[in-house]
């Protein structure tokens, strides 16, 4: 069977179904699970299929991420390529607004080396890894107070949003749930989504950062339209409509 007609017939697989594996659908069409994850791949790419940890699920419901410390787990190479590309945008000097996720908490670790940074954040994870590492960079760090939400060590709520209007950004920095070339960027958090919608608002640079895996998701809460966005940062350049959707828009990816 050519790959072509192999992914339509996955495609109504999905639809059928619901959700299934890669196992799942490896036995099926007596191919290899790698052969199958770069269906799904392209398949997610073209907004055929939401792909999800081990298979597909059909479009049209909301991806959920998991618990803050099972994302810390996931993808981890990919994430330190992300945070890697970032240090080469970011300069000493910068003003940044960072917000809470898995990979933002990496970058951390990264960005830290950068001298004079001021750093406005919501995340405790964030704020603390600069503590750390930056103290001997001159790095000054402004922790937004607001309602404290234990599992992702943040802060939300209408306390944080209006103090994110006391500040003006070069950058802002959010890392989100999926990327999707109808939806633009999204969080399946809506505090979260809240507080990154509130920086992008007052900054003059929006990054985002997602890892290939997210692209072609949607989450229930809008982050920023590709209008918005100024740069995507990924361990791997998006193809078919996602990138076209951000070339049209005249979005940077690197």
């Amino acid at each position: 069977m050519r790959p072509r007609d192999r992914r339509g017939e996955i495609a109504k697989l999905v639809q059928r179904s619901g959700e299934i594996g890669v196992d799942a659908l490896a036995r099926l069409f007596d191919v290899s699970p790698e052969t199958i994850r770069r269906d799904l791949g392209q398949m997610a790419e073209e907004g055929t299929i939401l792909k999800v940890h081990g298979g597909a699920r059909a479009l049209g419901r909301n991806f959920v991420e998991d618990s803050f410390q099972a994302r810390m787990q996931e993808e981890p190479l990919a994430k330190a390529v992300i945070a890697e590309k970032l240090c080469e945008v970011v300069r000493a000097g910068d003003t940044v607004m960072i917000d809470t996720g898995s990979t933002t908490a990496i970058a951390a670790e990264r960005l830290a080396g950068l001298r004079g940074l001021k750093v406005i954040t919501n995340s405790l994870h964030v704020a603390e890894t600069f503590g750390r590492h930056g103290a001997q960079s001159g790095i000054e760090i402004f922790l937004l107070g607001g309602s404290y939400a234990p599992g992702n060590s943040q802060t939300t709520g209408p306390d944080a949003i209006a103090q994110i209007d006391l500040y003006r950004a070069d950058h802002a920095i959010s890392a989100v749930t999926a990327v999707s070339a109808r939806e633009g960027a999204t969080n399946s958090n809506v505090h979260e989504a809240q507080i990154a919608r509130a920086m992008i608002a007052r900054a003059q640079n929006v990054i985002v950062l997602a890892h290939a895996g997210k692209f072609g998701r949607r989450a229930a809460f809008r982050v920023c339209g590709f209008d918005r966005m100024d740069m995507l940062i990924s361990d791997r350049r998006p193809e078919g409509a996602l990138a076209h959707a951000l070339d049209g828009a005249g979005v940077t990816v690197r």
